[in-house]
């Protein structure tokens, strides 16, 4: 049997992500504080999915590295 890791509602586009050159933008735009810079990486992660889908990080991201899937149910 096989298991899948869990999907995330917010993406980081890792190559777009300026985090490892000091952005914290989304981190600081996030009320929740669900955002956080993985070690492994530098970039911008999900520490956890308790995200209320408001969307400021993907508002606020100079680069464009961070989009919201917002599930089809809460559209």
């Amino acid at each position: 049997m096989s298991f899948s890791s869990i999907d995330f509602p917010v993406k980081v586009d890792l190559n777009a992500c300026i985090a490892d050159k000091g952005c914290t933008v989304c981190i600081d735009a996030c009320p929740l504080d669900v955002l956080v810079i993985d070690p492994a990486t530098g970039k911008a992660s999900m520490k956890y999915d308790e995200c209320w889908y408001c969307l400021p990080c993907e508002k606020d991201c100079p680069t464009q590295a961070i989009r919201v899937d917002i599930p089809y149910l809460l559209r």
